[in-house]
């Protein structure tokens, strides 16, 4: 007797197959592992040791740098102040350009730093900025930094270090919507031309140089902000996205903005009315924009207790090492 014709056809793929009566078992599905952000390739604890590592590198070079556009800016004509003329003059003098290269390469290890941390970390810790200031131009100027320098920076390192411990600044997205880089870009641009509008028409003294300093200050935090995006989509993209990504210019054109106010606030008045504007506005500004764009958190409740103490002497320590600058600007050298 012949068997009927078996109709069924061949075994469906997605099915088992069928070898000699017994049913194979279906390879394993390849595991597909999700990329890791921006950042997080190293363990957390890591990549905050890391991140703070080169964010205290930041400061170290923003610091020589300025000191270096200072030595530039007491060369500068009265009358070139926010003009095309204080650029001419500026990119003639070697003092400027030492300071811009260090200034490139303090960016370089910022970007390192906001690839790995979060903006709430990194950008406080250049705080430190101006107590390494202060030591360089010690240094380069040959002369005795007081005791209540060397006080001022102990309150300025341990007040930060008490802070960041208390607030632990963590979690956080690695993209913003356009109506939050929106938000971001109106608040920021119009809060610096404010600045501005209310620096040009003051003579030459301590609230103009506090009105531009402040005003670099929101720059700079902006930069950091931009810069966060556009290091994220380097490491998770490559260097074609990077070079596409609006962010990137925005970042560099931010920062050129905000390095033009900084020499127009070195050049109109004391570092006693510029230099705190700059490093606490930039910090707090940094600290919002975090929290803003990116969603950071810190901790609460009594954790608050801490971070305001450590807040507070950080306070103290910039408001009071300024005036220990411009002592030691004025006595004489050995």
């Amino acid at each position: 007797m012949i068997p009927p014709p078996d109709n069924r056809g061949p075994p469906s793929p997605a099915g088992p197959s069928v070898l000699f009566g017994r049913a194979e078992p279906e390879p394993p599905p390849p595991s597909r592992r999700p990329a890791p952000a921006p950042g997080r390739a190293y363990h957390p604890c890591v990549s905050a040791v890391l991140s703070a590592l080169f964010a205290f590198l930041t400061a170290v070079a923003n610091a020589t740098g300025t000191v270096l556009q200072r030595v530039a800016a007491r060369t500068v004509p009265p009358g070139d102040a926010f003009s095309p003329r204080l650029l001419r003059h500026l990119m003639r003098s070697p003092a400027w350009l030492g300071g811009i290269a260090v200034i490139v390469g303090a960016a370089a290890c910022q970007a390192l730093a906001l690839h790995l941390g979060s903006l709430s970390l990194v950008q406080p810790v250049l705080v430190l900025e101006l107590p390494v200031a202060l030591l360089v131009a010690c240094a380069v100027f040959r002369r005795r930094l007081p005791a209540r320098g060397w006080a001022a920076s102990v309150m300025i390192a341990a007040g930060l270090g008490v802070a960041l411990a208390a607030a632990s600044p963590s979690g956080g997205r690695s993209t913003a919507s356009a109506g939050l880089w929106t938000v971001t870009l109106v608040s920021t641009l119009g809060a610096v031309t404010l600045c501005v509008t209310a620096a040009l028409p003051r003579p030459r003294g301590a609230a103009r140089a506090a009105l531009f300093a402040f005003g670099s200050a929101i720059g700079y935090a902006l930069t950091a902000t931009l810069m966060k995006a556009a290091t994220g989509v380097l490491g998770q993209d490559g260097v074609g996205a990077f070079v596409r990504c609006w962010q990137t210019y925005g970042f560099v054109a931010a920062g050129a903005v905000s390095l033009f106010l900084l020499a127009n606030a070195m050049e109109s008045g004391p570092l006693v009315a510029s230099q705190p504007a700059l490093t606490l506005g930039e910090a707090l500004i940094s600290l919002a924009l975090g929290m803003l764009v990116y969603g950071e958190r810190a901790r609460t409740g009594w954790w608050l207790l801490p971070e305001a103490l450590g807040a507070l002497v950080v306070t103290w320590g910039v408001l009071l090492l300024p005036k220990v600058q411009a002592e030691t600007a004025t006595a004489p050298a050995p």
